[in-house]
């Protein structure tokens, strides 16, 4: 193989792995054996872009490059598609969901941009099977459900279905929180399921108002939470005595602290 540093490199290369004569591991994939590496590849790019890590990043979307181009080998051999059918394909998607761009239609900024976008997808699942195509279509069923609640409202509120201001999202906030204390109190567990998720819907709407990806919010969330815990628990072993001894509000003071010490 002809060492250039080209995609056609690493297409030959996974080729190879798969032949008779390759690696025995990567003979034994199929698609549904890369499913978990595929999602780790991808938050792994995820993790490399909030660290700031140039170094990082290239190594990861290389690691996730690979994932494409391994599936579409598997597929090739099947007779199905190749990667330059993928590639050809995103190409012609491009150029057809940016009129903008590439013909003589005019918008006015993004929001125009993302309406035309859901229209001409929508549009072109109608014309691939002929059916009615819901706005909310096409949403990955896998995805969190943090982030599948937050992509499901941003589908329906750039159809026109969103509140008029803050407040209105405020007040349905509210009166969820008013129907779960109520559902507790009636201790119907049924009812308590229900409004807890209606809840949480309501705060990711809350969220998805202000502009904010709940999920991104949600993990830096927890990293907070996690270093400040962390520094509790070093605390509580510097005394040698055992968690279960301290009480919430000596705990609660050592949580102090780890928030002090971050300023």
């Amino acid at each position: 193989m002809k060492p250039d540093h080209s995609i056609d490199r690493l297409v030959e290369i996974v080729a190879k792995l798969r032949a008779p004569d390759g690696c025995p591991w990567d003979r034994e994939q199929t698609h549904e054996s890369l499913k978990s590496g595929l999602i780790e590849e991808t938050y792994e790019v995820i993790d490399a872009i909030e660290q700031g890590s140039a170094s990082d990043l290239q190594e990861e979307l290389g690691d996730l490059l690979l994932q494409v181009v391994f599936h579409s080998q598997l597929a090739k051999e099947e007779d199905l598609f190749s990667l330059a059918a993928v590639v050809d394909g995103v190409c012609d998607k491009l150029v057809r969901r940016h009129p903008h761009v590439f013909s003589d239609v005019n918008v006015s900024g993004t929001e125009e941009v993302l309406q035309n976008w859901d229209a001409i997808k929508k549009e072109e699942k109608k014309n691939a099977d002929n059916r009615p195509v819901s706005i909310l279509d096409g949403i990955p069923r896998h995805l969190p459900a943090l982030q599948k609640a937050y992509q499901t409202q941003k589908r329906a509120a750039r159809a026109g279905f969103d509140w008029d201001g803050i407040d209105d999202v405020f007040d349905k906030l509210h009166e969820e929180i008013d129907e779960l204390k109520d559902a507790i109190k009636r201790q119907n567990e049924a009812d308590i399921k229900e409004e807890l998720g209606d809840l949480l819907f309501s705060a990711v709407n809350v969220s998805r108002y202000l502009k904010h990806n709940p999920e991104e919010i949600l993990n830096q969330n927890i990293k907070k939470f996690t270093k400040r815990f962390q520094v509790v628990e070093r605390e509580v072993m510097i005394t040698g005595r055992p968690f279960s001894d301290f009480t919430l509000t000596e705990l609660d003071a050592f949580w102090d602290q780890a928030k002090s010490e971050e300023k």
